[in-house]
């Protein structure tokens, strides 16, 4: 069976957190946070679904291509790439069976999910035009491994491309969640996803050209989200998908009061409830395999 490499990005120790209660749940939520594909789209989907349609601009996918969707998830990407033209080809894998459940679901004849890890492709040399990563490659243990097999079975002249979110100030959903949980909880600061790995401006693009990579190109992307409410924002941390999700719905109730009346005053301005509309920048990265 797959290890689901979305969790092995949490190297912080429990021990860090002074209750124990919590640090038991924290811990049990964290082993389901990126199994649940309703609650996950919910949460993050939404705005992988903003996005994708941008990374499959930046990668120039041309109709007829066939195209391996790394780290598919709940098929956001899958989705675009299908919508980009009706000859595309898609094959999605991911290491959560209940992503992949979700994905096929959602999908048409032209795409293929399977259960697959980045770090070792079955595929055969060259077997795609494209491979793709969105918001996926800071959570693979071995992020060079990845980049190589993406590259290893991407023909020459194809395009091997990548999203990730910049946690540290460009994500304003999650940021904001983090300064505020913080706030209250300095021993949660390790575990601020801004300490999350290739998610600042020119690490995308190291990796590439450290895997040989050439005509190298990084950009950001930044999309806004629109919440209609703050009940739209919160009700997505209470599904447990995400980091974020697996610390709320691991406090008890008084202490996750607390957050939400935090976040609702962060959010709203102290004001009445009302829509409202968020940013994020994503740092995206492009590359070709060169001739053998």
């Amino acid at each position: 069976m797959h290890n689901n490499w979305r969790l092995l990005f949490l190297p912080m120790a429990l021990a860090a957190i002074t209750e124990n209660s919590v640090a038991q749940a924290l811990s049990e939520n964290e082993a389901k946070m990126f199994s649940a594909g309703t609650g996950y789209e919910r949460f993050m989907g939404r705005w992988s679904r903003l996005l994708a349609p941008e990374l499959v601009a930046f990668a120039g996918v041309k109709d007829g291509q066939r195209v391996l969707d790394v780290g598919t998830g709940t098929g956001a990407l899958a989705s675009a790439l299908l919508k980009s033209g009706p000859g595309v080809q898609v094959v999605g894998i991911d290491p959560s069976a209940g992503f992949i459940a979700y994905a096929q679901k959602e999908a048409g004849p032209r795409a293929r999910f399977e259960v697959g890890d980045a770090q070792t492709l079955k595929f055969a040399d060259g077997s795609f035009d494209a491979a793709m990563a969105l918001l996926v490659m800071n959570f693979i243990p071995d992020a060079g491994k990845a980049v190589l097999e993406m590259r290893r079975v991407t023909r020459p002249g194809g395009t091997v491309s990548a999203c990730v979110w910049d946690y540290d100030a460009g994500m304003q959903m999650l940021r904001y969640f983090w300064d505020e949980v913080i706030a209250l909880d300095p021993a949660m600061e390790p575990k601020d996803e801004r300490h999350m790995k290739l998610s600042r401006k020119g690490q995308l693009g190291d990796l590439w050209r450290k895997a040989g990579l050439v005509n190298v190109e990084e950009q950001p992307l930044t999309i806004d989200q629109r919440y209609a409410s703050f009940h739209d924002y919160w009700e997505s941390f209470l599904k447990g998908a995400g980091p974020g999700g697996a610390y709320v719905v691991s406090l008890p109730e008084p202490k996750r009061q607390q957050l939400e009346e935090r976040m609702r005053a962060r959010l709203l301005k102290n004001g009445p409830d009302a829509p409202f509309t968020l940013k994020a920048r994503a740092w995206c990265v492009k590359g070709q395999p060169s001739a053998m």
